[in-house]
């Protein structure tokens, strides 16, 4: 009787689960809901403002040409938090509360194109900003 009761209880939650063929494990629709996800500067030193809908994210990683950046249990940057600075010797980004990214680049004194691409995350999805900078 009980492995009858088990076994019901078993086919039960199993069917009252809800995922679409449309709809992949493990994959989450977007929860952060980027203002814009691309932006392109002169080359100038320049900047922008983008806000999100969503206020549970954070950066995974920047990379800038060939460098990539990475904060992951840095002791001086708190990526959980709502407000924190990165500053390096070409950038700036600055998430200013829980739906402000600022970006700012500095002159791009080179000939050629500069791209840097910001990675966030939010659980299970993955979302980033790619800002491109005209050369000199």
């Amino acid at each position: 009787m009980k492995k009858a009761i088990i076994l019901f209880i078993g086919i039960v939650l199993f069917s009252s689960c809800d995922i679409g063929k449309d709809r992949l494990v493990g994959k989450w629709d977007d929860i952060i809901k980027l203002s814009t996800k691309k932006v392109e500067f002169g080359a100038k030193a320049d900047s922008v403002i983008i806000k999100t809908e969503g206020d549970w994210w954070w950066i995974t990683h920047i990379k800038l040409n060939d460098s990539l950046y990475s904060y992951d249990g840095s002791d001086s940057i708190d990526l959980g938090s709502d407000h924190y600075k990165i500053v390096e010797d070409d950038f700036v980004v600055e998430r200013r509360d829980k739906n402000t990214l600022f970006v700012k680049l500095i002159d791009n004194l080179t000939g050629g194109e500069r791209k840097m691409v910001i990675s966030l995350e939010a659980g299970d999805y993955f979302d980033g900003i790619v800002i491109t900078q005209k050369g000199k």
